[in-house]
């Protein structure tokens, strides 16, 4: 019998700053940045988290504190290729990652194929098990008045 997993991640970031900002390892340029003590990529932090919780290791927060001196400035894309080694060394391969990106005005679809590229190279996967997806909140709540944005990611994995 095959073990078959599921994890869930989700980020969120307030906007703050300057520009650029950066989503699934690519810098997109924008008036405001984000708030975060890596660079704040939203995307990646959500693949981390679904990974981590995939094989029940707990949260991104757990493995690279925000308080920690090395979280400072710290590529999150080098984070996720972190957390799926992790993954793989419990034994399991990473069969499918599915990001969805909530944000009002930073356009993804410019940037898609280059975002899924850079996910399918830090989870040493093959990038057609990679989607990216954006959405907005039609101007609802605080990502709809351009607060901050979010992220969501589901993952599967089996040994």
């Amino acid at each position: 019998m095959s073990d078959v997993r599921t994890g869930f991640g989700y980020d969120a970031h307030a906007f703050g700053g300057e520009g650029p900002v950066v989503l699934c390892g690519v810098a997109i340029a924008h008036p405001t940045g984000v708030i975060g003590t890596s660079d704040a990529d939203v995307s990646a932090h959500a693949v981390c988290d679904a990974l981590l919780g995939a094989v029940a290791l707990g949260d991104l927060g757990l493995h690279f504190p925000s308080v920690a001196e090395s979280s400072l400035d710290a590529d999150s894309l080098e984070m996720l290729t972190t957390c799926a080694d992790m993954v793989r060394s419990e034994g399991y391969s990473i069969s499918s990652v599915d990001v969805t990106i909530i944000a009002q005005e930073v356009q993804v679809n410019p940037h898609r194929d280059l975002m899924r590229t850079n996910i399918a190279v830090a989870a040493s996967m093959p990038i057609e098990r990679v989607s990216v997806k954006a959405t907005t909140t039609d101007h609802l709540g605080w990502i709809g008045r351009s607060e901050g944005l979010a992220a969501h990611a589901v993952v599967t994995v089996s040994r």
